[in-house]
């Protein structure tokens, strides 16, 4: 039965206990109870949270000075976080929040009830005054106790920022209640946030978060200093503490699970899709109409706003030296085993890293401006590595490539990647000697070979990223060299160039590698051209590709007689480094989160002309000749990623069989003319003309039979003059869209989902923008 707001003594035994934890809360408020609340008693639901918000008001106004008035605060809470959930998953309690309470008016008093305000707004608002809260969750400024305990509402917050970094200076003596207070605040604002959860994946990525869109607003008169803490609590964060070792099983680490809120936080404040908007680029012209001749305010968004105004280099030093410390903590490799603590939330730092680059171009070009680069590139390589076995991970290994991708669309990345590789970090790849490019190279030929099914659709992309840094390449090693032309081999084999309608794609990809290195970069790359001249039956067999329809049905039986994976007997994989363990898969019953489709390549990148002097020019999209087909099937936008593999039997889903995901296509005399025709081979062709018959001679002549001498002679050739006119370098750079937008609102989501189980905020409820499936 309903029970009256007014009956203080009722609601009061929800908060006033002392001692309560959120895990507490969570196991003495069960799902089933809340639900059967919400069904059969709804004003009294309703009542429950307008009070436990009204508590928190209190609190915000009074300062919370009495350890009685924390707890309160601190209980409301945890309720809130336990309740919330199940508002969200009920469509008819959607907009509850945002409604508004009689007699809540916004300046208090008995006024109209025309200028009350949402609950919701309240409630937000009251979080963000608690943040900056002298004495619960920042350090009092005052010195005596006789003053008046600081007035809330007189305090600057800009004073009271939680760390020192971007924008302050002074760094507050750590204080572990604090970091907790402040943790759990911050767990119901993202409870709050997650009302995202529970709305299907759209393909209008535009409809904005209203609880994220109040919270980034003018209204939030702590904007700027709650952005500013969560930004330098997450980037000075040192999990390795004072470099003693084992440090972290003695003593516990208050810090890591507010940095690891404030990340998440963070990411979701800063879900917004650029593509859409017109937010300053580069150089602060807008991406509007040239008549907008004053600059445009940017987004509504402050903290998008916030993030794409940084620009001072100390800024952006502290910042990447921070992600690239936390990216590299799980690589630390200590001489005692479990010595150094390993941080989980990496997958967060990842999006926050894309989201910095892609809202402000300036950190872009900083950290391609020097070779720290390297130390977010080596991370993601590993991080790709480890997970290219393991189906929950499709997520990661697809971030890991957006990011290479976004980066590879600028000449500096490329040229970073000529720096000897050093750092021996364990990795389950082959022994190499060369630089950053080639293990760049060998990790995306074993993603390849030996990931997993669901990878497929990114080898458009992991082949862009090599085309894009491809004129920029001194000097590959012979491993590298080995990989790329095993990967032409696997993919210029008939079954396989047939059975897609996509597939040519990926050699067309290669052999422009290829001809941007023979044409830019032909003098320090004798090892790959020694491997194209043992492999040069491959290049033959391309330009004699069969067309008749009797051929390419020969072709196709073959395949199904016996789908070849891409086979790694003719790959040399010699030895893996050392230290390193292989990729393992998912446990079985792992937890993953669903993710929508990706855009095709041709939709995620557009294609820039480098001219003479190194600037770069958009193409019109009429000059793609690769891909005559329009759209990938792997752009299919459909709930479930790819859908069409699902249905495959399980014998039937070997590597790279059939990506097509209609099923009637079947491949033609004049399909297969229409590309075989504009295979790029004249430059290797040549090559082989030129270079073939000297080789030959050489070993005829001096009988040789060992390498070495060949090198040693096409170190010292040259092919000036007898290649065509080098071809303009084209590179494919990531392009703004709203598919990608929605693609990491699933991505980032999915990660909290899974990331928060203690205490679990979102298990087992009904959430409806991504599907919870075991492995």
């Amino acid at each position: 039965q309903p029970v009256e707001a007014t009956d203080d003594a009722f609601w009061d035994q929800f908060w006033a206990d002392t001692a309560t934890s959120v895990q507490d809360v969570f196991a003495l408020v069960p799902a089933a109870e809340i639900r059967a609340v919400r069904e059969e008693s709804p004003s009294n639901l309703a009542t429950l949270c307008y009070k436990a918000v009204e508590k928190l008001v209190q609190g915000a106004e009074s300062g919370c000075h009495t350890e009685k008035e924390r707890q309160i605060v601190l209980n409301c809470c945890r309720l809130l976080t336990r309740i919330l959930p199940y508002i969200f998953e009920d469509p008819d309690w959607r907009g509850f929040f945002w409604s508004t309470v009689p007699g809540a008016g916004r300046g208090g008093g008995d006024e109209d009830d025309e200028n009350a305000r949402p609950l919701a707004e309240s409630l937000l608002l009251a979080v963000t005054d608690l943040l900056f809260c002298p004495d619960f969750t920042v350090q009092s400024h005052r010195r005596s106790t006789v003053d008046t305990a600081e007035d809330i509402h007189s305090i600057d917050s800009c004073e009271y920022i939680w760390e020192a970094g971007v924008g302050f200076a002074h760094s507050p003596q750590p204080n572990y209640i604090h970091d907790l207070n402040r943790t759990e605040l911050l767990k119901l604002l993202l409870t709050c946030f997650s009302e995202a959860m529970y709305l299907p994946p759209s393909s209008d990525s535009s409809n904005t978060n209203p609880w994220v869109q109040f919270f980034c607003s003018t209204e939030n008169r702590h904007a700027l200093p709650l952005f500013t803490s969560l930004l330098n609590v997450v980037c000075a964060y040192d999990p390795v503490g004072y470099g003693i070792p084992y440090n972290h099983l003695l003593f516990s680490d208050y810090r890591e699970p507010l940095v690891e809120e404030a990340a998440q936080v963070l990411i979701v404040t800063l879900d917004y899709d650029s593509s859409t908007s017109s937010s300053p680029t580069v150089d602060g012209t807008t991406t509007g109409t040239a008549m907008d001749d004053v600059d445009p305010p940017g987004p509504d968004n402050l903290f998008v706003n916030y993030l794409s105004r940084i620009h001072r280099e100390e800024d952006f030093q502290f910042i990447l030296k921070g992600v690239a410390r936390l990216l590299s903590n799980p690589l630390v490799q200590t001489y005692l085993p479990n010595s150094a603590k390993k941080i989980q939330f990496h997958q967060e730092l990842l999006v926050l890293f894309w989201k910095l680059c892609d809202f402000n171009k300036k950190f872009l070009f900083f950290v391609l401006k020097s070779s720290d680069v390297l130390d977010i590139l080596v991370p993601i390589l590993y991080f790709l590595n480890d997970a290219r076995a393991d189906q929950s991970r499709v997520g990661l290994m697809h971030i890991g490539v957006f990011i290479l991708l976004l980066l590879s669309g600028e000449r500096n990345f490329g040229v970073r990647l000529n720096k000897p590789y050093s750092v021996r970090v364990p990795m389950d790849i082959p022994v190499f000697t060369g630089t950053h490019a080639d293990l760049l190279i060998i990790v995306f030929h074993k993603i390849i070979t030996s990931g997993h099914q669901r990878l497929q659709p990114l080898f458009d992309c992991l082949l862009t990223i090599v085309v894009n840094v491809s004129p920029y390449l001194k000097s590959l090693s012979m491993v590298a060299a080995n990989k790329l032309l095993h990967l032409l081999e696997a993919f210029s084999t008939t079954w396989f160039l047939f059975s897609a309608v996509q597939n040519h794609h990926l050699v067309f990809f290669l052999l422009e590698v290829f001809n941007n290195i023979i044409q830019y970069q032909f003098d320090g790359n004798s090892n790959l051209v020694y491997a194209v001249i043992r492999k040069r039956n491959v290049f033959h067999q391309l330009a004699n590709l069969p067309t008749d329809s009797q051929s390419i049905q020969k072709a196709l039986q073959r395949k199904k007689k016996s789908p070849e994976p891409i086979s790694r007997t003719n790959s040399q994989d010699g030895v893996s480094m050392e230290g390193s363990r292989p990729a393992a898969p998912a446990e079985p019953g792992t937890l993953k989160t669903s993710l929508v489709a990706t855009p095709g390549i041709d939709k995620l990148t557009e294609k820039s002309q480098v001219s003479e002097d190194g600037t770069m020019r958009s193409l019109e999209p009429e000059a793609s000749q690769l891909s005559p087909e329009g759209n990938s099937p792997a752009a299919l936008s459909d709930g479930e990623p790819w859908s069409g593999e699902a249905s495959h039997s399980r014998r039937d889903r070997r590597r790279l069989s059939s990506a097509s995901s209609s099923g009637q296509w079947t491949p033609t005399p004049d399909w297969v003319m229409s590309w075989k025709s504009k295979l790029p081979l004249q430059t290797i062709m040549r090559l082989l003309q030129v270079l073939v018959p000297q080789v030959e001679k050489i070993c005829i002549d001096k009988g040789l039979t060992d390498e070495s001498e060949i090198l040693k002679f096409l170190q010292h050739g040259t092919l000036v003059g007898l290649l065509p006119v080098p071809h303009p370098i084209l590179i494919r750079k990531y392009q703004a869209n709203s598919g990608t937008a929605m693609w990491f609102r699933t991505y980032m989501w999915g990660v909290i989902y899974l990331r928060n189980v203690d205490p679990p905020i979102w298990y087992d409820t009904d959430v409806k923008l991504f599907e919870i499936q075991r492995v």
